[in-house]
């Protein structure tokens, strides 16, 4: 029973207030990806939607920056998501269809992607790494993140030609 006013005081102190949730206009991305020209790779409206998260109270604080971009980068990795799911289909109705004898298209595109979210984390770590000393280091790895992330997300699309 030694644990018991360890337990009594815990449930009465203060209970911590969870951090701010820093949302972003979704729609913004979208536009973003859809206006971006084949072979644009980063196009100039990504990050206007983390920008202007950052435009709430606390978002131009270290954390807010970080999680207005994360914000951002989700959204991205949404439609990255989409992006894949649709090369993949394509793909699939080539590889039925018997285009090539050679390779397997799905399992190449599935094994590229698995490469790459590999490379994406130990890219966006080192960089993270380099800035290790400062706190500066949360906001150029998620910025990494996001760049990579949208990036990708308009290599997919272009794959199809659209």
């Amino acid at each position: 029973m030694r644990y018991a006013p360890i337990a009594f005081c815990l449930m009465l102190a203060p209970q911590i207030a969870p951090a701010q949730e820093f949302a972003i206009d979704k729609s913004i991305v979208r536009d973003c990806f859809d206006t971006t020209e084949i072979g644009a790779m980063y196009p100039p409206c990504l990050g206007q939607a983390a920008g202007q998260c950052q435009d709430l109270p606390d978002g131009s604080t270290t954390i807010g920056i970080a999680q207005c971009i994360q914000a951002e980068t989700a959204e991205w990795d949404a439609i990255l998501n989409e992006e894949y799911t649709a090369t993949q289909a394509v793909n699939a109705e080539a590889d039925a269809a018997g285009y090539s004898t050679v390779m397997d298209r799905t399992d190449a595109l599935r094994d590229a992607q698995r490469a790459w979210i590999a490379f994406r984390d130990a890219d966006c770590a080192a960089r993270y790494a380099m800035w290790q000393d400062g706190t500066i280091r949360t906001i150029v790895g998620a910025n990494c993140h996001l760049t990579m992330t949208a990036g990708r997300a308009i290599e997919l699309r272009d794959m199809r030609g659209q």
